[in-house]
């Protein structure tokens, strides 16, 4: 999947292009893990992904509706930006 911002907003890079290597999605009790794997990542981009894949589950989004969303790079049109709290980096490879 390659994702595109178009306004670049909060971020020095010339190029918005990012490559999603991987997804994972664990749910233990109560709480939701969701694993991104890209070749770099946009201003608010995890929090956004996320947040398309929350109103996924609760039925908001329809997940066929995902890549359309994406190619019309209509912000409105994707979930809520979650809050930063529990969001952390794990790993970075160059």
């Amino acid at each position: 999947m390659i994702l595109k911002d178009l306004k670049q907003v909060g971020t020095s890079s010339k190029n918005s292009v990012r490559k999603i290597f991987k997804t994972n999605i664990e749910v233990h009790g109560e709480r939701i893990y969701i694993e991104l794997t890209g070749s770099g990542f946009l201003y608010n981009m995890v929090r956004i992904i996320s947040g398309t894949l929350v109103d996924v589950g609760l039925g908001k989004i329809n997940s066929e509706d995902i890549p359309e969303i994406i190619l019309s790079g209509e912000r409105q049109r994707a979930g809520k930006t979650l809050p930063p709290q529990g969001l952390y980096l794990l790993k970075v490879e160059y």
